[in-house]
């Protein structure tokens, strides 16, 4: 999969801490980007069963998205849950 600029950055924008193309860092937007590659790869899996490399990278990022709401969770209470509710992930 390729993510084009231009689809990571309106990525950036929306969900960004500081609603703009240069917030790469924040936690909340790497979650987003993360979300979609984890949308991505699924709908992949889903036609393409025994694609392993696929599925061994789902399970990264899935983890690394994980790591950081578990971060988001113990320094901002608030900010995890409105990231958790605007891409509708539940724990």
């Amino acid at each position: 999969m390729h993510l084009t600029t231009e689809t990571k950055q309106g990525i950036f924008e929306k969900y960004g801490k500081a609603k703009s193309k240069a917030d790469t860092g924040s936690a909340e937007s790497q979650i987003a980007l993360f979300t979609h590659r984890i949308n991505h790869i699924s709908d992949h899996l889903k036609t393409n069963k025994k694609d392993f490399s696929a599925e061994l990278s789902l399970v990264k990022l899935v983890g690394k998205r994980r790591a950081l709401l578990d971060y988001l969770m113990k320094t901002d209470i608030f900010r995890y849950r409105a990231i958790i509710k605007e891409l509708d992930i539940r724990k």
